[in-house]
């Protein structure tokens, strides 16, 4: 790394502590000098959005040995965003540069956002000021994460020295092949990924029976226009295909202006 300070940076994730995509990023970026503080769930907790955990106390214990030596690392019985809370609350004693996400172990594209762990983690540091980076590797199967921790490496880096006018929260996917493959990379609008669902009954050795959610992504499907952006910006789902990383801007604010207009301009309820 150059003379310029470490950056002070908080990873969490929902693939859980023992995930390789996690241990990647952080011990890519700790090589490179920062200083990483990584507080993950203890297990497996995809596609549990934004929940929290209200009901019962969080259990949190400091991992060791897993993680390069500069690493402090903890594991967190709550969710995702429970993490991001804890971390910024309990364990950090100075607020940090940026809270990142992941990498997580599959693609969070289009509405995949609206119910990902990965994406809710780093909202969590972007509701607090602070720049968030939710970062994905496209692909279920490969165990290939170094293309996206060094993308991920010189992103934060270049967002030193060009900060952002506000604090943002990013979507960043990464295809699944070599640096070499890679098109380029691009800012995208989110595009629609969704899924016909089936609740597959199934039976346990007892005989009882029990369901299993199954479904089939859809991805090409109309995408509907932005008024807001230029025409010509992909979609994540179109250049995700197209094997560009996509750099997705999100926003935690979901007010439909368009119909809000709408009701206001009738006098919907006079």
């Amino acid at each position: 790394m150059s003379d310029r300070k470490p950056l002070n940076i908080l990873i969490s994730n929902d693939d859980g502590i023992f995930a390789l995509g996690v241990r990647t990023l952080a011990d890519t970026l700790a090589q490179a000098g920062h200083q990483i503080t990584v507080v993950c769930p203890d297990r497996q907790r995809s596609a549990t959005g934004h929940g929290l955990t209200i009901h019962h106390p969080l259990r949190v214990e400091q991992v060791s040995s897993m993680f390069h030596p500069q690493v402090q690392a903890w594991s967190c019985s709550g969710t995702p965003a429970d993490c991001v809370k804890f971390a910024l609350s309990a364990v950090m004693e100075k607020r940090p540069d940026f809270v990142l996400s992941g990498i997580n172990h599959g693609p969070n594209l289009g509405t995949d956002v609206l119910y990902s762990g990965t994406v809710s983690a780093a909202m969590e540091g972007t509701l607090d000021g602070i720049p968030s980076i939710a970062f994905s590797l496209a692909n279920f199967t490969s165990d290939e994460f170094q293309v996206a921790a060094e993308f991920a490496l010189k992103l934060v880096e270049k967002f030193r020295v060009e900060p952002f006018p506000q604090a943002p929260l990013l979507s960043v996917n990464v295809p699944a092949v070599s640096e070499s493959e890679i098109a380029g990379v691009v800012v995208t609008r989110q595009g629609l990924r969704r899924y016909i669902e089936n609740f597959e009954k199934r039976y346990d050795p007892h005989g009882k029976s029990y369901y299993w959610l199954v479904g089939e992504i859809i991805e090409d499907i109309p995408q509907p226009e932005d008024s807001n952006l230029p025409a010509h910006i992909l979609t994540d789902v179109q250049a995700i295909r197209d094997r560009y990383i996509t750099i997705t801007p999100l926003q935690y604010n979901l007010t439909d202006a368009i119909t809000a207009k709408y009701l206001y301009s009738q006098d919907f309820f006079q």
